[in-house]
């Protein structure tokens, strides 16, 4: 297996542990493949402190060892290069060389992959994930078409952060929530709540969040 080759499978392996929609510009793949010391930015927009993070790290970190130390990667996480719904084309245009992203973020844009955000389409992540990654592979050239896709998560489970006890959807009235995409954003306004347009590293005890 060439070192390009190997970089390719490490990178698989470690997407699977973290990002829902990962996006690499287009013009990052050649420089991969030179032999010349190569550096990297990678950005996304959960805080430092997220576990997403962390597997973030220990990623770029297997990329450069199995790059031999030729790759080596820059962190930008919790919005440092821009804002959560600008990462992907913050990668299309080469702010980044890899970003994570949340289609969720910028609905109507992507279609295929919201059919992700459809109700009761899973029961199980682990699972789930495999499925949607194996599917969107079909669509992602045509519907990320400026990047190169490298992989798609769902995640489990959804819950509410907030300061008053909620039980039954009734609770959910009045309520300011900040919803991971559009689809839970009509399901909290038909309950009486109000979405609210944050992004993680913006969210704070103030506000209901479904992450």
């Amino acid at each position: 297996m060439s070192r390009i080759q190997l970089l390719w499978a490490r990178l698989a392996r470690a997407a699977a542990i973290a990002v829902p929609a990962l996006a690499v510009t287009a013009s990052t793949l050649p420089a991969m493949a030179q032999d010349k010391p190569v550096n990297l930015k990678f950005s996304w927009w959960v805080p430092a402190a997220s576990p997403q993070s962390k597997a973030f790290s220990d990623w770029a970190k297997d990329i450069e060892a199995a790059s031999g130390g030729s790759i080596t990667v820059t962190l930008f996480p919790g919005e440092q290069l821009g804002k959560a719904i600008d990462h992907y084309d913050m990668a299309r245009d080469g702010v980044t060389d890899f970003a994570y992203v949340n289609p969720g973020y910028r609905p109507g844009r992507f279609p295929v992959i919201a059919a992700s955000q459809l109700p009761f389409t899973f029961n199980e992540a682990r699972r789930g994930s495999a499925a949607l990654d194996r599917w969107y592979r079909k669509y992602a050239a045509a519907e990320m078409k400026d990047t190169h896709f490298c992989f798609a998560f769902m995640h489990d489970p959804g819950a509410f952060h907030s300061r008053k006890k909620i039980l039954v959807p009734a609770d959910i009235a009045g309520l300011k929530v900040r919803p991971a995409h559009s689809t839970m954003a009509e399901w909290v306004k038909s309950l009486g709540g109000t979405s609210l347009k944050y992004s993680s590293p913006t969210s704070d005890a103030r506000f209901l969040t479904i992450a």
